[in-house]
Formats: structure tokens, C-alpha cells, sequence
């Protein structure tokens, strides 16, 4: 039994005819219809396949029954590259390849991708898209001379499909989003999506860097859409660069982060810089505020020593600058380092109760009886079960 013929399957044998004649251009069945208008963009792409010029393309089409060819408001290309092949094939493929259609304007999607994917400067791709018939709309500003693989995410609106377009408005937190996301600077993402034709609510300052970056701190970087700066870190930029307090927060603001994490002072005090540096030195990494169970007493002990002032004085100046210390705590009248050395043992914070094995641990590792142990904690502030006899034994020392 024959086979029925495939629909218009071509008549020639010549494998140049067989490939144009192929809808997917690969020599193979389904075959383009003919009274289908032939886009300017399939001429395109067969001229880069073929080595052929668009003419000689457009002459060989209408021999092969193709009439009906769109045309680009201007002449011909003389040659199309097979570099120019990314630039021609549309990246919208929910519905499967297709070229760039020449009637409407090229998107800023088109131009980014197609520049990625030929790794070369999107004003590379857009001057070639306009050589080859295309309207490319790049806006007032000239598009970036440079290639950026990251651009195709810059103009990324969302993982759902969303993507900017020429002189769309970018909100603030896109861009610190899209920083994150690539690990780059906030203020690098701002001046790459200006130079892509988009606006932004604010103009990007050299001064951005320093403000939006703590990456001194363990855990920080740069600041989220979501994150805040450390009140040490505005302190020590407004230091840095003379700048007033109530500027830089006004252009956190205007870049977009959250409130700070705590209350920066008009005027600091002397010792600010020391108690909200953990390690008491004046320098990052900076205390950060915990929301759940506030202040760590030992940490309050040991700035009393540093500074000579008392635990009271620390944890008062500590809550004026935004921590706060948890209701169950007790501190003492002095530090003492006995107080820390028992405190620097503990893992249980003020919402937990101190088990037997937390005590005898502690007992352990600082000599002291399990009894003392549990009086001590008990005076500080812990919950420590009412029914639990402890021994009043010291054990031997033990470290780990």
C-alpha cells in the first residue's frame, strides 16, 4: 500500500530547496505551506544557513511557489552571518521558534538575550538588528558598549515571565532584589538598568557603595529589599565620610532597605562603637539585635569591663540604641568574671529552662558544684526547675 504524499511537500531534490522548503528549516517533514506568508525573518535565518544573500533567498522562495513574502520597510542586507542567527530567532519560544517579526518593535528581551547568547554588547545587537531591518527602540540614551551576561536577569520582572521593556519604571526593590540574586552591587544593578533605557525613582551615587554594603560583618553584604543596616554601620559611615546621620538614613530610605535595626543617635556617646561591636573592639562584626531573646547578659557583663562602666549603664545604653533586654533578666550590680566564665557555658537563653544536664555541664567546664551553679543561674535570672536537688560537689575542671 502507498503512502499519501506529504502536504506540499517540495518537488525539487536539491537539498538547499528541501531545507527552505522545510518549516522548521532542518530538511525534514512538516513542510511550509505556500499560500503562508514567508516572515521576513525565515528569509533571514535561511540566508545564515545557506551562506546566501537575502536576495538571492527571496528569488529562489518565489520559484518555489512562495509569493506572499514580508518585507522590511528598507533594502535587503547585502549578507547575513551565522552570528546574526541568535539576533534573528524571537526568545519568546512558548509556542516554539520563530523569528523576530520585522512590523513590530524589537523588545528589550530580544536585544539583551540575543546579545547574551552572541556574547557581544547589547548596542552590538541592536545596531545589527538595525542594519538587518529591524526597529530597535533604545530609548534617549545609548545602550551599553559592553557585554553583561547578568543583563538578562537585571530586566527580569519575575520567575512567572514578566520582563521590563523599553522606559519601563523599576522600583527600588527590584533593584536590590536582582542584586542579591547576582551578588552584585545595588548601585552596579541601578547604573546597568539605567544604561538599558529604564528609570529608576532615584540616581544612583558613588556614595551607595559603602552605605549599602557591610560585608565586614559576618552574615551581612549587601543590604536585602527585606534587610536593614546595623546602627553601628550608619554610625560608622556617617564617621567615614562626614556625612549626618539624619542623610543617610533619608537615602536608605530613598534606596529602598527597611527602617534600621535599631535607634541611631543624634549625637553618639564615646563607648557606642565598643558595646555594639561584638567583640568590644570598635569594629565590625556588630552586635546584631535579636528580636526573640534580646540581650545576651554576658555580652553586657564584658562591656562593663571594657568601659568601666556598669552592667546597668551598658544594657541602658544598649536599649536607647534599639536592644532590649529580656524581663527575666537580672544583672548584676558589678561585672564580675566569674559571671562571665559561667555565662560563656550556658545555651539555654531566658525562654528555655535550665535542665539538670545544662547545670552539670556548666558545673563542669568551670569547676564550680552543681549547686552554685544552679543559685548563680537562678540570681541571673534562669528558670530552673524547683524539684531538682543539686549537689553541692565540684567537680573536677573539664574543657569542651
Amino acid at each position: 500500500m502507498s503512502r499519501a504524499p506529504e502536504p506540499h511537500a517540495p518537488e525539487s531534490d536539491d537539498p538547499d530547496d528541501i531545507l527552505i522548503a522545510s518549516d522548521n528549516l532542518n530538511s525534514r517533514y512538516p513542510w511550509r505551506d505556500p499560500a503562508k506568508q514567508v516572515p521576513y525573518g525565515r528569509v533571514l535565518l535561511i540566508a545564515a544557513k545557506l551562506k546566501w544573500s537575502p536576495a538571492a533567498v527571496v528569488s529562489r522562495l518565489g520559484a518555489l511557489g512562495y509569493a506572499d513574502i514580508q518585507r522590511s520597510d528598507g533594502p535587503l542586507p547585502a549578507v547575513v552571518e551565522p552570528d546574526d542567527v541568535p539576533l534573528i530567532t524571537g526568545v519568546d519560544r512558548r509556542f516554539g521558534a520563530h523569528p523576530v517579526d520585522v512590523d513590530t518593535t524589537v523588545s528589550l528581551r530580544q536585544i539583551v538575550e540575543s546579545a547574551a547568547l552572541a556574547d557581544c554588547a547589547p548596542a552590538e545587537a541592536a545596531r545589527r538588528m538595525t542594519a538587518l531591518g529591524y526597529q530597535v527602540g533604545t530609548g534617549a540614551r545609548p545602550l551599553p558598549e559592553t557585554a553583561n551576561s547578568r543583563d538578562v536577569v537585571l530586566i527580569r520582572k519575575d520567575r512567572r515571565g514578566g520582563w521590563f521593556e523599553w522606559g519601563d519604571d523599576v522600583p527600588t526593590g527590584h533593584v536590590l532584589e536582582v542584586a542579591q540574586e547576582l551578588s552584585c552591587s545595588p548601585r552596579f544593578a541601578a547604573e546597568r538598568l539605567i544604561a538599558l533605557g529604564l528609570r529608576l525613582p532615584y540616581t544612583p551615587e558613588p556614595g551607595d557603595e559603602r552605605l549599602l554594603n557591610y560585608a565586614d560583618t559576618p552574615g551581612g553584604g549587601w543590604i536585602s529589599r527585606w534587610g536593614s543596616a546595623p546602627v553601628a554601620h550608619i554610625l560608622t559611615v556617617a564617621r567615614e565620610t562626614g556625612r549626618s546621620h539624619a542623610d543617610l538614613l533619608a537615602r536608605l530610605r530613598e534606596l529602598g532597605t527597611q527602617p534600621p535595626d535599631g535607634n541611631v543617635p543624634d549625637t553618639p556617646e564615646a563607648d557606642d562603637f565598643v558595646i555594639l561591636s561584638e567583640n568590644l573592639d570598635g569594629r565590625a562584626p556588630w552586635l546584631p539585635k535579636n528580636n526573640v531573646v534580646g540581650l545576651q547578659v554576658r555580652h553586657i557583663l564584658r562591656a562593663a569591663r571594657v568601659t568601666g562602666r556598669s552592667p546597668a549603664s551598658i544594657a541602658g545604653r544598649l536599649t536607647a540604641l534599639g536592644h532590649w533586654l529580656h524581663d527575666n533578666a537580672n544583672l548584676p550590680a558589678t561585672a564580675d568574671e566569674a559571671d562571665i566564665a559561667l555565662l560563656d557555658t550556658v545555651t539555654r537563653s531566658y525562654l528555655d529552662d535550665v535542665h539538670l544536664e545544662n547545670v552539670l555541664r556548666s558545673a563542669s567546664l568551670t569547676g564550680r558544684s552543681p549547686a552554685d551553679v544552679a543559685a548563680r543561674l537562678t540570681a541571673l535570672g534562669y528558670r530552673l526547675p524547683d524539684e531538682v536537688e543539686y549537689p553541692d560537689v565540684r567537680p573536677g575542671v573539664r574543657t569542651g
